[in-house]
């Protein structure tokens, strides 16, 4: 047997997120956020009132943490529900804090760490009828319940990040139209990245502001989901500049601005001509914005599924016929800022999880390999890593031979970054149970406990009981 050790001190954890665990949706003052509003839209593909209950985490919380210290995790990643603590985005509201207050006692009880997330999606959608992410005044916003929360939290919450997957935020809520709230209106996406961002680095700036240091054994940072893009034929100049285009609209647009506290020029060339309510985008970054941006951080989150294949639109082929590949024409709207572009995976002879995403764990080593070439990150974490399964339970057992497999050869990838100089200091496993998933509701599974949405009961899968005991030996064992 070939033993492969972390080092120690290495975190272990699983992540979750308010919106897609909690329920209670309109208990204690919780007010409606923007994934409420966006479920309920004519044409929605979930049933809205799933949420409402979702896994009813926020009655459930202290036998959710007892099972945590069941699996052995040293830490949990969570969201703080926006909507919860400043309902409409204005005063605080105690009752939403309290359940956090709660939360974090019984997990310090249990000996496990808080890892908390700020913003994972979940706006107040009294912010959004207010421009929402387009709007500048949300940063401040943002800021403000930030802080709030830090008050409340900061002398027993070490590890603070600010936004989780702020792509997804933007581009995916206010271009393509597929997430919350489902706006369509092409470089409104960079925008809202950009006020992201500078809520982002309002929150720092109080953080550092308010001793938030390492020496103080305080740690703020980000979580992104920067992709991997190799063009579908990389003999083909179309599909070559198509991945640079993808590489600028989703990973540089926040790297250059987080680590050379500037936009890169190919951005402004990929999107000349397209305006935001008449104006060009870039008349959104104000002066002193990426001073603030920029500011050093301790720790970057790195999300990772599987990597993506850009080919440039329209292709010679017809899409049926690019080498039997599926094509997903994701984040094209009516005015897209990814002129040209489109995204193919998964590539023939590669193997896809039950979602069509394709398998290729080298393309995380290669991702944490160029975050460390290109950008001198700091530490990183992977925050989010997993794989949606077709489980069956079978006599009370889940046997999901492929998560488990999947997490695997991605820990192993993890390792061959390591072993090249890369700092990985932790790995959270998405997810730590079933859970609403957005916009496929309860359709996909990507949790190692199971939950029965009927009876609220949750089991630890195979992986769950494997991921438990890999994490006690610190070690990968073949």
């Amino acid at each position: 047997m070939t033993t492969r050790e972390f080092p120690p001190g290495f975190l272990w954890g699983a992540a979750a997120a308010a919106y897609q665990i909690e329920g209670a949706v309109d208990v204690d003052g919780r007010r409606p956020s923007i994934w409420d509003t966006f479920v309920r839209l004519p044409g929605a593909i979930v049933n809205g009132d799933d949420a409402d209950v979702a896994c009813d985490h926020y009655h459930r919380m202290p036998q959710d943490v007892a099972l945590m210290r069941q699996l052995n995790l040293a830490s949990y990643r969570f969201s703080t529900a926006w909507p919860r603590i400043c309902p409409d985005g204005g005063p605080v509201n105690q009752a939403g804090l309290d359940f956090y207050r709660r939360l974090v006692d019984e997990l310090l009880t249990a000996g496990i760490t808080p890892w908390l997330t700020l913003y994972h999606w979940d706006l107040p959608q009294a912010l959004e009828d207010a421009g929402g992410w387009t709007n500048r005044d949300t940063a401040y916003r943002f800021a403000d319940y930030a802080v709030t929360v830090y008050d409340a939290l900061g002398d027993r919450v070490d590890s603070w990040t600010t936004h989780n997957e702020p792509w997804c935020s933007s581009f995916m809520g206010y271009t393509s139209g597929g997430h919350a709230p489902g706006r369509q209106e092409g470089v409104a996406g960079i925008v809202a990245a950009h006020h992201l961002l500078l809520g982002h680095g309002l929150f720092v700036d109080e953080f550092r502001r308010r001793g938030g240091t390492q020496g103080d054994g305080k740690a703020v940072g980000i979580t992104l989901n920067p992709t991997v893009a190799d063009p579908f034929d990389p003999t083909r100049a179309a599909d070559v500049d198509a991945a640079r285009r993808l590489d600028g609209l989703h990973n540089r647009v926040f790297l250059d601005p987080l680590f050379r506290g500037r936009y890169a020029e190919d951005l402004a060339l990929d999107t000349d001509g397209m305006l935001f309510e008449g104006r060009p985008w870039q008349d959104a970054v104000r002066d002193g914005d990426l001073e603030l941006i920029s500011a050093p951080l301790d720790f970057l989150g790195v999300n990772f599924y599987h990597g993506d294949v850009p080919a440039a639109l329209p292709y010679d082929a017809e899409p049926g016929e690019l080498l039997g590949s599926r094509i997903e024409h994701a984040t094209r709207p009516r005015q897209s800022p990814y002129p040209g572009g489109g995204f193919v995976f998964p590539r023939t002879g590669r193997p896809t999880t039950d979602r069509d995403w394709e398998i290729d764990p080298d393309a995380l080593t290669r991702l944490l390999i160029r975050l460390r070439d290109d950008y001198g990150v700091p530490p990183i974490y992977i925050t989010e890593n997993g794989a949606m399964a077709d489980d069956v339970v079978e006599d009370g057992a889940i046997h999901d031979t492929a998560r488990r497999d999947y997490i695997e050869q991605h820990l192993h990838a993890v390792l061959d970054a390591m072993d090249k100089g890369v700092d990985v200091r932790g790995y959270f496993v998405w997810s730590l149970m079933d859970n609403f998933e957005w916009s496929y509701g309860y359709a996909h599974r990507f949790g190692i406990v199971h939950v029965d949405y009927d009876t609220q009961v949750r089991t630890p899968k195979d992986s769950a009981r494997w991921y438990a005991e890999m994490a006690v030996r610190n070690a990968l064992c073949q």
